[in-house]
């Protein structure tokens, strides 16, 4: 697909790629605490702070747990706010996740995914996002910087949309793609300012009975994030169920959108399958780890193997008909999870993924395989082992281990 616009070529890692994007996207209010391996995301905004090359607020809180707090604040009061964290600065936002996503506050945040301690580890796998699964956050996973980059500045516009307003994950691999360079090509600062846009706020009647921008505005004074007894807290929850609901489409237009734009699409924004159309065998999986199946199917092809793979990109809102639609037809599948679910029978992307195709009319032999953790290398040669495994599922028509472990000693 060809961009509608000149894009100048960077070199930059993962955690640059954003910082760039979202010194491209106008955000009022940055509010950070550092930690491996995100540290460089916030690090280098600072910089364009310091230089004068964005107006954007940036506060330096004394945790993880200040810095959303303050963005929830910020987000509240009408600013597009953006922070930044991974592992147990994450952990240590969980209570004000929850908080930020039952006010329907619109900010987004980079997670550079990483092991969560004991023993402590700073190396990528998704234990920290997969954790915070059922917060009300929407999450979306990328594969590369160049996604990293994309990824960000349509976070902002999926968040703020007024059908959706919910709180955005964009999770980008631990050092695989945090501190890896690679060419991104970025859009001219006046497109992406473009595309953004300004924030749009839904109307709200106040407790005076005026109709009035939904912020918290002095001259239109409204209560955001209120007590609520059994009689309301219900309802609030299925309000955040909605705009999940409301989020998938939205998600798919932005994503065109910008794809018409950039020349650069993800799938449908939800999905990303690849050489899955005739697939007999396949893998489902989410983040970095999908370049190196890609790079496993072309070769089990000239092989004559039927070898496809499906991306969850948006792992919340989940597109359950969409996985459904896409695996109906393969015979088996392995389903990749670089997160453990201590006691739960699998991982939380195997999980999700057989709670799909439980009601498809077609149900493939699913297996799950859980590799990665800590930051430890998968490769080529081990996923082709996965394939190797499914062609066996197949020929026998049964699974008899539901959860493997790649590379492990045991």
């Amino acid at each position: 697909m060809k961009s509608a616009v000149e894009q100048k070529i960077l070199a930059l890692n993962g955690d640059e790629a954003v910082a760039y994007a979202v010194k491209q996207s106008d955000v009022d209010v940055v509010a950070a605490y550092p930690i491996t391996p995100q540290t460089i995301i916030v690090e280098r905004f600072s910089e364009y702070v310091a230089n004068g090359e964005v107006e954007t607020a940036f506060v330096c809180t004394e945790s993880e747990h200040s810095a959303l707090t303050a963005c929830l604040a910020a987000s509240l009061a009408g600013a597009r706010t953006f922070t930044a964290s991974a592992s147990a600065g994450l952990a240590l936002m969980h209570e004000i996740l929850f908080v930020t996503s039952g006010c329907r506050a619109p900010v987004v945040m980079a997670i550079a995914n990483r092991a969560l301690s004991a023993p402590i580890n700073i190396h990528g796998d998704q234990s920290d996002t997969m954790a915070q699964r059922d917060s009300g956050w929407i999450q979306i996973y990328a594969e590369n910087a160049q996604e990293v980059y994309d990824s960000i500045i349509q976070a902002f516009r999926i968040a703020e949309h007024p059908d959706v307003l919910l709180p955005t994950i964009v999770g980008l691999d631990g050092f695989t793609l945090s501190h890896s360079v690679e060419n991104v090509n970025a859009l001219p600062d006046e497109e992406v300012k473009k595309f953004v846009g300004t924030r749009r706020f839904p109307n709200a009647l106040t407790h005076e009975g005026k109709t009035a921008p939904l912020k918290l505005d002095p001259d239109y004074p409204m209560t955001l994030g209120p007590l609520a007894f059994p009689n309301y807290y219900f309802e609030f929850k299925r309000q955040q169920e909605e705009a999940m609901k409301n989020a998938l489409s939205v998600i798919k237009q932005v994503h065109d959108e910008y794809a018409r734009i950039s020349g650069r699409r993800y799938g449908d924004g939800l999905l990303e399958p690849y050489k899955l159309e005739d697939a007999e065998i396949a893998i489902v999986c989410v983040g970095s780890t999908a370049g190196t199946v890609k790079t496993v199917i072309d070769d089990l092809r000239t092989e004559g193997v039927k070898a496809g793979l499906l991306r969850i990109r948006t792992f919340r809102p989940l597109p359950v008909q969409g996985i459904r639609e896409a695996l109906e037809h393969v015979k088996a599948v392995a389903v990749m999870d670089r997160s453990m679910s201590f006691g739960g029978q699998g991982g939380a992307v195997f999980h999700e993924v057989r709670h799909a195709l439980y009601d498809s009319s077609k149900h493939p032999l699913t297996v799950n395989y859980i590799y990665g953790l800590g930051g430890r290398d998968t490769s080529p040669s081990q996923i082709r082992e996965i394939y190797t495994d499914l062609q066996e599922i197949v020929k026998k028509n049964r699974v008899e281990e539901p959860v493997k472990y790649v590379g492990l000693r045991e």
